[in-house]
């Protein structure tokens, strides 16, 4: 017989583990394509981000298949969703979530707030959603349970702000911006909320609303279903929400929906996207942003600025690592 606490530490120990050997991943991803930052090309900076991470996820101890990745298996030429990543005989069975450069157009110009993620959970435990658009509604811990996709922006906010104890022009949201987000933009600048219109990253955004000192209240609007899942497995961490219901654009997507078992009418929640008990999320800093320090390189190598966080455990890590060309190349000094 198997005991609950039993269950619960093994389970925290395999948590330590992808700690241990993902963060790594992410870091790599994140100094590889940071090499590229202000490039032009954002095409070239994902690639060395994605070449950068399927390499340093196959040295894993895991037997992983890529649930959320770079697109159809015809569409990129790896990371696909779908993909086995790791080592087959692996007794550490997982689903993954990636985005290698997640903000491609930041990167390539320079512009902050650009990452490198990926989210594991056992298998089942990350939906396997359809790289299409995605409406999403992001809130702090505080407004959990208390706000519904579909209400009037002005009963969101004034919702919000009841829940962190301010005022609607307290509020500060998250929404990109395009042409398909005019009618929130109107709406929130009617109810007297504050914006930060964003070019690219709103998954970066998403996470920002549950972290307490980023300034960021609510994050809202239509983005990437792929960024909503990641978003998800940070929510299940920090204890925020996120409220997301699939946006096909046509016949074709709308089967691909069906085909993946995915109800393109109903508003999914947290749990829905990220279902496991298991979820490790991690993410690194490519470009300096509101909660990640960029990566900074010196003569003999580079400094990448990451965060870890465990579902079970219920722990946030910030890192801080240094990654060296030669051994004692460089004193290390704290900045």
């Amino acid at each position: 017989m198997v005991h609950g606490h039993d269950v619960s530490t093994r389970m925290q120990r395999e948590e330590s583990l992808f700690e241990l050997e993902l963060l790594p991943v992410v870091e790599q991803a994140a100094i590889e394509c940071a090499k590229l930052m202000g490039c032009g090309d954002r095409n070239e900076a994902d690639q060395a981000a994605v070449t950068a991470m399927r390499r340093a996820m196959d040295q894993c101890d895991i037997d992983g298949t890529i649930v959320i990745g770079e697109g159809e298996r015809d569409e990129a030429p790896m990371l696909y969703i779908g993909e086995r990543v790791g080592h087959p005989d692996s007794p550490h069975k997982v689903d993954i979530a990636v985005d290698p450069l997640e903000g491609t157009n930041l990167c390539a110009t320079g512009a902050p707030n650009a990452i490198s993620v990926m989210a594991i959970a056992e298998r089942g435990g990350l939906l396997h959603a359809p790289d299409i658009y995605m409406e999403k509604l992001v809130v702090p811990a505080a407004a959990v349970g208390k706000v519904d996709l579909d209400a009037p922006i002005l009963d969101t906010l004034n919702i919000v702000a009841d829940c962190l104890g301010r005022e609607v022009h307290d509020l500060v949201v998250v929404v990109l911006d395009r042409p398909r987000h005019e009618k929130i933009i109107d709406d929130l600048r009617q109810a007297g909320a504050r914006i930060k219109l964003i070019g690219d990253g709103d998954l970066s955004a998403g996470i920002t609303v549950a972290v307490r000192g980023t300034g960021i209240h609510m994050s809202m609007g239509t983005g990437g279903a792929p960024e909503g899942v990641l978003t998800a497995a940070a929510m299940k961490c920090l204890g925020g929400e996120i409220l997301a219901r699939f946006a096909p654009k046509d016949d074709a997507q709308r089967e691909r929906c069906a085909k993946m078992g995915v109800d393109a009418k109903k508003v999914y929640g947290t749990d829905d996207l990220a279902p496991g008990g298991n979820v490790v999320f991690l993410a690194s800093g490519v470009t300096r942003g509101d909660l990640l320090d960029g990566v900074r390189f010196f003569g003999t190598g580079a400094r990448v600025s990451s965060m870890v966080m465990t579902y079970t455990s219920m722990t946030i890590r910030f890192s801080d690592s240094i990654y060296l060309e030669e051994r004692g190349s460089i004193p290390v000094l704290r900045t």
